[in-house]
């Protein structure tokens, strides 16, 4: 009799142990609110009992698939109704054994029972293929606006494309709630970048080529990597503003303008010194000072640099101009540029004995750069 007896209690504590399980993210349905939550977005519902070896196997994995998808932001909810205590609700739903995976559409009471292997991959392309099929059969989708920049890659062209140079690719799934909020941000650091051909910002839909992303062991929405030659080099783990993003990938890219130990350089041959946060002030306090403001993956940058080199030669030895350049995605020089109120690469500012005089906002030919300075200073050779 105390046999039978411990049995039963062991039993009983292990049903009660697995029935409060941490279900951090996964929500829980029972009879009393099933009917009136189902309506309002998509579900995937695990129909279980808390003694099923093959529930209790799956219950990571649904707490993972939970922690992705039960945002606020997303359209579909992962759930769980326990069949021991609302055998009732399971039966209504033709749930025979367990666990019983089923997919509701928003606005429908009948699911559409999951026969998949229950790994995260898979249950995900479920949940996609379903989300796409509840998108056909309502209205009509625009769409999405082209983005200046961001290249979309898929399965035929993603090798070829990545074989040879630079490129910033987030791996993605539409549901996933983190990359909904990415998405405008990183379409801005596409636009950003648009007319710098040695970088590229480009997209990868891990639903729809689900090769790629096992390719790179993308294991979470969204993966940002950094590859090189068709070979990854780096996951970017930092924040994701746009001037996180950027400047990451301005680090990546490597600037040739870094400053010496003293935080000032001036190169000879070209006459163009280098300011830092730490030394602008004493580098604009005496006489005209003519300052880039620029960030080295910037297309116009790029193309005005030589100009500026030549403009620095032609002031060699004059020791009332400076030509000088800050590179504003350099953390030292970062407070500096918003303190100069740089909103924009590149930025031209002329200073005169420590004081902003004027934003340069005319051609940048090297002539007219030239013919701006000398207003101030009254050279007359070009």
């Amino acid at each position: 009799m105390s046999s039978t007896v411990s049995i039963i209690v062991l039993c009983t504590f292990f049903i009660t142990a697995f029935s409060h399980d941490e279900d951090v993210h996964t929500i829980r349905y029972s009879t009393e609110n099933f009917a009136q939550e189902l309506p309002k977005k998509n579900h995937f519902v695990m129909f279980y009992a808390p003694w099923c070896g093959h529930c209790q196997r799956l219950a990571p994995t649904w707490e993972q698939l939970a922690e992705m998808l039960n945002e606020e932001d997303s359209n579909i909810k992962i759930a769980k109704v326990d069949c021991t205590t609302d055998s009732s609700l399971c039966s209504e739903h033709d749930v025979t054994g367990y666990p019983t995976l089923k997919f509701f559409k928003v606005g429908s009471g009948e699911g559409i029972k999951f026969r998949g292997t229950r790994d995260l991959p898979t249950l995900t392309t479920f949940i996609n293929e379903q989300l796409r099929e509840g998108e056909d059969e309502g209205a009509e989708i625009k769409p999405p606006q082209p983005v200046s920049g961001l290249v979309e890659l898929n399965e035929e062209n993603f090798e070829k494309y990545v074989s040879s140079g630079k490129h910033f690719i987030k791996f993605y799934a539409p549901w996933c709630g983190h990359c909904q909020k990415l998405a405008p941000v990183w379409e801005q650091l596409a636009k950003s970048l648009e007319f710098d051909s040695s970088i590229s910002v480009a997209k990868v839909d891990c639903t729809q080529f689900r090769s790629i992303c096992n390719q790179f062991e993308v294991k979470g929405y969204p993966t940002l990597l950094w590859i090189e030659d068709g070979k990854k080099i780096d996951k970017y783990q930092g924040d994701r503003s746009h001037e996180a993003l950027k400047s990451y990938v301005s680090k990546r890219m490597g600037s040739p303008e870094a400053p010496t130990e003293a935080g000032k350089t001036q190169n000879e041959e070209a006459g163009v010194g280098i300011l830092t946060g730490d030394t602008f002030k004493h580098g604009v306090e005496n006489g005209v000072t003519f300052v880039k403001f620029f960030a080295p993956w910037c297309g116009h940058c790029k193309r005005l640099a030589p100009t500026w080199d030549e403009l620095g030669k032609k002031f060699i030895g004059d020791g009332n101009v400076n030509i000088v350049k800050v590179d504003c995605t350099l953390d030292i020089n970062k407070d500096l540029c918003n303190e100069q109120e740089v909103e924009g690469f590149p930025t031209i500012y002329l200073y005169k004995n420590g004081v902003k005089i004027s934003e340069y906002s005319g051609s940048r030919t090297l002539e007219d750069l030239h013919d701006f300075v000398k207003q101030h200073t009254g050279h007359d050779e070009l």
